[in-house]
């Protein structure tokens, strides 16, 4: 049996927009595994694959960038919020 999660849906009813940009970024570039491994997700099996070797830094940061361009503004409003240089 495999136990690892599905993802979620990356629109409004997702719990993507629940996290920082930076966040994000990590677990595109290096995996939920590597984010379980450096302490950073809870420990749940999933199958995010780490991107580091297949994308640049900037190409990473484009995944999210597009998925937050797809929710509603004050979805959008409120992850914009949950980042460090809002939170000031």
């Amino acid at each position: 049996m495999n136990a690892t999660l599905p993802a979620p849906p990356h629109d409004a009813t997702g719990h993507t927009w629940h996290h920082d940009n930076r966040l994000l970024f990590d677990y595109t570039k290096f995996g939920g595994e590597g984010l379980m491994e450096a302490g950073r997700v809870i420990d749940f099996r999933n199958g995010m694959p780490e991107l580091a070797d297949a994308m640049g830094d900037d190409e990473i940061r484009d995944v999210p960038a597009r998925i937050r361009s797809t929710w509603p503004e004050r979805i959008r409003e409120i992850q914009a919020a949950r980042n460090p240089e809002h939170r000031r």
